[in-house]
């Protein structure tokens, strides 16, 4: 029987039991004011249906019991998993041995009291036992908590490893494909009967594949970048025309190349977004590229353009092999990638979306996909802001663009610097089929030495180099008489600002990320022999 409670906390229960309805009224007196629900029955049998039913934090039992007495009613309590630790204590109105009380404790009580009963005793053992279960929930609820917390993330590490292994072995495929056509191409070229018109197809088979190495690179230079608040855009009031130009322009060769269809919808009014350029075709391309991998030949992408009052969407469709459900919640998580299909030439590294997405986000627009499934299609759809004249331009100075800049004439001494032999002898090979006088050098020491007695007007130097490294190169070429005023280009793989910062600050006039462009290379190389003309006549 549950006794009304005037207030307090019910999140804990206590159960009294004894045979006399005297004694339960004494006991509901004295616990009237105890914080819990105060719940009596008046017979062990009683007891052990409450307890099926409800949970106690304590059960104060009488020891003389008709039927079951106390210590058996306390035995089979103990015998259930959930009142192991339920506190127990016995009452008893005879005088008990030692023998008595041990057999209590072994059945499971926790404390003995004589009648007749102090109150004041009672509601303090009470009272702690009370507290003392509570204490134990919240402690079995944070444990619980905790094992919630550590069994997710234990899934996620375990998604994420998955999906790193998953990587690792796109990303290898991915360079296998390009570095086998490479090394095939190679071949043929090195070979002394292969004719000329096929060397000069072999050489383009290189060209477009080291392109494809490039961009797979720069993607996830870019994701790293990104991910790490390392990218900052040069914003400025863009028209949105000249985004489509350049996305469909760059991607246009992979969509031919699949004979696929391509329909625009593009609004003639003027859409002018605040934001990069490069960054914003970087968005769409990626986008337009997906559409185009993932259609079979001879499909139907659409692109439609059109402004709302605040906004200018950007949609894509594709007749694709879509997209299954499963994979649409995580489609722009890094490296989020569909089941793979052996009848698909590249599933990619799955970071695509995941760059627009972060890209559009630094842009203050939205991202969304769609599909109704697997060879539905997939609609990928972009939304931008609309540029307003009030907002604050950010743009610093302008710089001349590189194929502004003005190419000087002529032949000079060059000094290629770097531990690759087979990139070094590559570039000066380049190098002299443009007329130049080349050298080359495996490593810091050695370049001082060359340089003293074949005094280049420019030096290209890798920066990581065994001994002595590129900066450091660098500066003490800027000490020697023929170094003060020699060109000094950085040639390596470390692209980033603070990278560019340290080779300017060790006397670098250029600095070139690896793969590079032949005709970045070609206007650097004319750009720095200038600066050394002029330097060379001031020095003299």
């Amino acid at each position: 029987m549950n006794v009304p409670r005037a207030g307090g906390r019910h999140d804990a229960s206590v159960l009294v039991v004894d045979d006399q309805p005297g004694k339960l009224l004494t006991y509901q007196a004295i616990l009237q004011d105890i914080d819990a629900q105060l719940v009596v029955a008046e017979s062990a049998r009683e007891a052990l249906d409450l307890l099926l039913r409800t949970e106690f934090a304590v059960v104060i039992i009488d020891v003389c019991m008709p039927e079951l007495d106390g210590f058996e009613l306390a035995a089979m309590i103990r015998e259930h998993p959930r009142f192991q630790r339920t506190a127990i204590i016995f009452v008893s109105g005879v005088h008990l041995s030692e023998f008595d009380r041990l057999k209590g404790y072994q059945v499971g009580a926790v404390d003995y009291l004589p009648v007749p009963i102090v109150p004041d005793i009672l509601r303090a053992k009470v009272n702690v036992f009370v507290e003392l279960y509570r204490k134990t929930q919240e402690v079995e609820q944070w444990n619980r908590e905790l094992e919630s917390r550590v069994a997710q993330r234990t899934a996620e590490l375990e998604r994420s490893n998955k999906q790193k292994d998953e990587f690792l072995a796109v990303l290898a495929h991915e360079l296998r494909n390009p570095l086998a056509a490479i090394r095939s191409a190679a071949s043929v070229i090195g070979l002394p009967a292969s004719p000329g018109p096929l060397r000069d197809k072999c050489a383009g088979v290189i060209e477009r594949q080291v392109e494809h190495l490039v961009r797979l690179i720069d993607d996830l230079v870019d994701v790293s970048r990104i991910t790490r608040g390392l990218v900052e855009l040069k914003r400025e009031p863009v028209e949105v025309s000249e985004v489509v130009a350049q996305a469909i322009e760059a991607t246009r060769p992979l969509i031919d190349s699949r004979r696929h269809l391509l329909t625009m919808d593009v609004s003639p009014q003027p859409m002018t977004v605040y934001g990069d350029l490069t960054r914003l075709t970087q968005i769409l391309g990626n986008i337009l590229n997906n559409a185009a991998k993932f259609t079979d030949a001879g499909g139907h992408i659409t692109l439609v353009v059109q402004p709302t009052d605040t906004d200018v969407v950007l949609r894509v469709i594709d007749t694709g092999v879509g997209i299954p459900a499963d994979v649409l919640a995580g489609v722009f998580e890094l490296f989020m990638q569909g089941k793979p299909q052996l009848d698909r030439a590249s599933a990619g590294l799955g970071i695509g979306l995941a760059l627009v997405r972060r890209l559009v986000d630094m842009h203050g627009g939205q991202v969304t996909v769609t599909s109704d499934g697997p060879g539905h299609g997939t609609t990928v759809t972009v939304t931008l802001p609309l540029f307003v004249e009030q907002a604050p331009l950010d743009a610093g100075p302008a710089h001349p663009r590189a194929d502004e800049m003005p190419v000087a004439a002529g032949r000079h001494r060059i000094l290629v610097v770097d531990d690759n032999v087979d990139a070094a002898e590559a570039l000066a090979a380049l190098l002299r089929l443009w007329g130049h006088d080349v050298l080359t050098a495996e490593d810091g020491v050695e370049a001082l030495r060359i340089g003293t007695t074949f005094a280049p007007d420019l030096t290209l130097l890798d920066l990581a180099m065994p001994g002595l490294n590129g900066l450091d190169t660098a500066r003490q070429m800027r000490q020697l008489p023929w170094g003060k005023a020699v060109g000094l280009i950085a040639l390596t793989g470390w692209g980033q600002e603070r990278d560019r910062e340290q080779t300017a600050a060790a006397g670098f006039d250029a600095h070139l990320v690896k793969p590079v462009d032949h005709q970045d290379l070609h206007r650097a190389v004319s750009r720095v022999a200038e600066l050394r003309a002029a330097r060379h006549g001031k020095l003299g």
